[in-house]
């Protein structure tokens, strides 16, 4: 009888397995973990395997009861019947909670079980006892699977996605931590989207030093780096380089973040590929410059050849550097400085704008302070109203915004593209010269609006109004992507 239900087992677990790897994935999810023997030669000794310390099966004084229990209980919880798979989870949990020694499904299955219990009571006291239950289970489950870093990363991602405000924003980034240093570069995939956030938040509050964000910060590029070029959870890995790299590129604008390496490897091409652009020319060479390169770095040298023969301009005074020089020597904020000034001393409207305009870009392109730049382009925009570039540029700010505003698919992160768009529409209405570019952006980012599914899920309507919100809080007509 054993033996018939260990195989039955076999084929409902591969069937899952089947199943999940078929399925379209649309946000990181957490998956059960998977112990699997390695393949031995024939002529070889049998191994001994790794089994967890805790009660299995075979260890019961009735090991078909117990697997029984277990194959039911785990296909109410896929059925997501956790009524139904409550009493025989707790046979399971009580007698055999390693299951055949291998898997850690018996605690998954409970913290889902007790996870759905929490979420519809309402009564303070049993919601408590519910947590209570599901740190039980964590616990056991650490003395039980403990040895990688799997426990403590599904217990934060928890913890920042279902329980927040359990414990403080402190106690997850160090479960966080807990679990990157047990599994180094070979990190549980679903924790690195959340890590990457609360890092990034941590250091933002202060809470953090910019050494302890820099290691971070490379340490996640490593493992989205690893996992791009590994054969496994590819999709998954996807969805995490779309919103943590973005995330971390975001971080630019800290200086002192990124190195001279950084830079060069990031923006260089970009030279080489425009070597007489003037416009592109100082951007890198001011990228690097704040990168921290040296004078007598290569790239910087060829950089600077580059310019004195493309754009350098003959003056016959010198009363200190220029607000472009700065702007090419990496010297954002007194670029920032040196354009506000002759935007104060101006007279002229349209000069004004032109200045209000480059203050924006700097904004945006060097520091990633959204927020300045859009208000810097609005300024532009009172001075010349009919002018689309100032619109354009705001909807590269929104359009920009899906992983700061949330996990970089999916609604939250969708409905920035109705605001950019509002921005695109208004810009090649009063300024036709940007209606080329504006209907390419149109066109491109129309696709990315939320579903219609998505939007009657949360019981909108098309045609509605809607408040964007994050830093941008701004209103707009809810409208959904055409198939």
């Amino acid at each position: 009888m054993i033996k018939l239900l260990k195989y039955c087992l076999s084929l409902v677990l591969l069937f899952v397995l089947f199943l999940s790897a078929c399925t379209p994935k649309t946000q990181i999810v957490t998956e059960d973990k998977e112990y699997k023997k390695p393949p031995v030669h024939k002529e070889d000794p049998p191994k001994e395997e790794n089994l967890s310390p805790c009660p299995k099966f075979d260890d019961h004084e009735n090991p078909d009861f117990m697997l029984e229990s277990y194959v039911i209980m785990h296909d109410f919880v896929k059925a997501k019947d956790f009524d139904g798979a409550l009493p025989y989870w707790k046979d399971v949990y009580n007698g055999a909670p390693a299951a055949d020694g291998k898997r850690n499904t018996v605690f998954v299955d409970g913290i889902k079980i007790y996870e759905h219990f929490y979420n519809r009571e309402v009564d303070e006291s049993k919601r408590k006892d519910y947590m209570d239950k599901i740190l039980e289970i964590y616990s056991k489950m650490g003395e039980c699977y403990g040895e990688d870093g799997y426990v403590p990363g599904k217990k934060a991602f928890d913890y920042y996605y279902k329980f927040q405000g359990v414990v403080t924003d402190k106690e997850v980034y160090d479960l966080f931590v807990e679990s990157l240093d047990r599994d180094g570069d070979d990190a549980q995939y679903f924790i690195i989207n959340p890590f990457t956030a609360l890092m990034i938040k941590r250091f933002q509050n202060d809470e953090i030093s910019l050494e302890e964000a820099k290691l971070q910060g490379a340490r996640i590029a490593r493992i989205i780096d690893k996992g791009l070029h590994s054969n496994k959870n590819l999709e998954q890995w996807r969805i995490i380089d779309e919103y943590a790299s973005a995330r971390l590129d975001g971080m630019e604008g800290i200086k002192g973040f990124y190195d001279c390496a950084y830079y060069k490897n990031k923006y260089y091409q970009s030279f080489l590929d425009n070597p007489t652009d003037c416009d592109n020319l100082i951007d890198v060479y001011g990228k690097l410059k704040w990168g921290g390169c040296s004078l007598e770095d290569d790239a910087l040298r060829q950089l600077d050849q580059a310019y004195n023969a493309n754009c350098r301009k003959v003056v016959t005074t010198t009363t200190g550097p220029s607000c472009r020089d700065q702007l090419r020597n990496g010297d954002y904020s007194d670029a920032i400085h040196c354009y506000e000034g002759r935007l104060n001393s101006a007279t002229d409207p349209n000069k004004k704008a032109d200045y209000a305009l480059v203050i924006a870009k700097i904004y945006y392109a060097h520091l990633k302070n959204f927020p300045k730049a859009r208000k810097y382009a609005r300024m532009a925009s009172k001075f010349r109203p009919n002018w689309g570039a100032p619109y354009m540029l705001v909807g590269k700010l929104y359009a920009s915004s899906g992983p700061l505003c949330g996990p970089g698919r999916g609604f939250d992160s969708q409905v920035v593209t109705w605001v950019a768009i509002d921005e695109w529409v208004k810009a090649k209405k009063i300024d036709p010269s940007v209606a080329a570019e504006a209907n390419k952006n149109i066109a491109k980012y129309a696709r990315f609006m939320p579903t219609t599914e998505d939007i009657f899920q949360r019981s909108l309507k098309a045609g509605n109004n809607f408040k964007v919100p994050c830093w941008i809080q701004q209103n707009t007509v809810i409208r959904a992507a055409k198939k």
